[in-house]
């Protein structure tokens, strides 16, 4: 029985179909080929599938195949007698052996030579090994799960890796996608890797730095999220972390860059804003006046809508947006400023959430913020 807790994290689309996938084949011994960049995860996956799967308490062995020297990697693979090569001072138990009713991980499978593809076909295919220098073939059974970076398909064409060998392993194939194609996750890794790495103090993000973080390619992907939220919990002076308050040597080029334009099209904006207040201003002085306003301002005033027999039926976004259109004048008793806009905030996210069903992602990309953004806003609100 599957023992522990998912190490999958995210919540895309993306990941939810992959932990379906998952699910589906887990039971299966059938060999499975995970294809995906570099540090996108194979190896969580892997041992997902190892979780899930009847093996689960039986050993996980996993071998590098680009890690280890072409002359070792069969011995390393399938083990060795004493004295079957120079240097072999004792017997060796193989990959496969260890591996022996649990799960085998081939990671990087597409830097095996081609020779030894040969050797590792026929084992597939006759479910037995024959350490170097032995006589007799040792029985195995074990799940294989291999993995690579590289374009198998393409190889093969160029006759790189062999094609009876990708088909025996690609029997499923798995796809894991980029973390640019599945930015909704980058949050939930950035505060997961957060959690992990927060040993001496609690370490949290801004919303502003979390939205630019997801606006990041993350060439790296997961790996790359771990290093970089691990070097901020360092080094960062706050336990909050804002990208604005960290050194450019300190970030990645291509996100200091977002950074920057971020800080550029939001200090244009001001700009632009204040801009046009200030010509608005100067454009209801009247023409004789020594410089002050005249006690009425000729500017003309937005109507004030009048009640409809249809008025009920509007929509709680239109009423708000009635409710602003209608103010012409400040009554002399004031108004709670605080109160009135964090009902304007509440009553739009309950209008977002209604029209998405419920859904967080897509009720955030109705008001145009972060999901991380709204998740906080929600806390808070329930909080108040």
């Amino acid at each position: 029985m599957p023992t522990g807790h998912t190490a999958i994290i995210g919540c895309s689309d993306e990941i939810i179909q992959l932990t379906k996938m998952l699910s589906l084949c887990a039971g299966s011994d059938a060999s499975i080929l995970i294809q995906g960049e570099s540090g996108s995860g194979k190896e969580v996956v892997t041992r997902e599938l190892h979780r899930l799967s009847s093996r689960c308490n039986e050993s996980f062995i996993g071998i590098n195949c680009a890690a280890i020297p072409a002359q070792l990697l069969e011995s390393e693979l399938f083990g060795h007698k004493k004295g079957a090569f120079s240097g072999a001072i004792a017997d060796r138990t193989g990959r496969f052996q260890l591996a022996h009713l649990g799960t085998l991980f081939l990671d990087e499978i597409g830097d095996m030579p081609l020779e030894l593809q040969a050797k590792l076909l026929r084992v597939l295919e006759e479910r037995e090994v024959v350490p170097l220098g032995a006589s007799a073939g040792i029985t195995i059974d074990v799940r294989i799960v291999a993995a690579t970076h590289q374009d198998l398909e393409g190889m093969v064409t160029r006759g790189e890796f062999r094609e009876d060998l990708y088909h025996r392993l690609n029997v499923i194939p798995i796809l894991i996608p980029p973390l640019r194609q599945r930015r909704a996750d980058i949050p939930e890794l950035c505060l997961y890797f957060a959690t992990k790495y927060s040993e001496k103090r609690s370490i949290s993000f801004t919303p502003e730095t979390l939205e630019l973080l997801s606006k990041y390619d993350w060439p790296g992907n997961v790996r790359e999220v771990a290093n970089l939220v691990k070097r901020l919990s360092v080094l960062s002076p706050s336990e909050i972390i804002d990208l604005y308050n960290i050194p450019d040597a300190l970030l990645p080029k291509m996100l200091l860059e977002i950074r920057n334009d971020f800080a550029s099209s939001v200090s244009s904006h001001d700009h632009h804003v204040g801009g046009e207040t200030q010509k608005i201003s100067q454009s209801a002085l009247p023409n004789d006046s020594p410089g002050g306003f005249e006690e009425e301002s000729e500017l003309p005033q937005p109507p004030i809508p009048a009640e409809t027999p249809n008025a009920s039926s509007a929509t709680e976004v239109e009423r708000i947006i009635r409710l602003s259109q209608s103010i012409n004048q400040i009554p002399d008793s004031g108004i709670e400023t605080k109160n009135l806009l964090h009902e304007i905030e509440t009553n739009l996210i309950r209008a977002a959430l209604d029209q998405s069903e419920g859904n967080v992602s897509k009720a955030a990309k109705l008001l145009k913020i972060g999901r991380t953004t709204l998740i906080q806003k929600l806390d808070k609100h329930r909080n108040d």
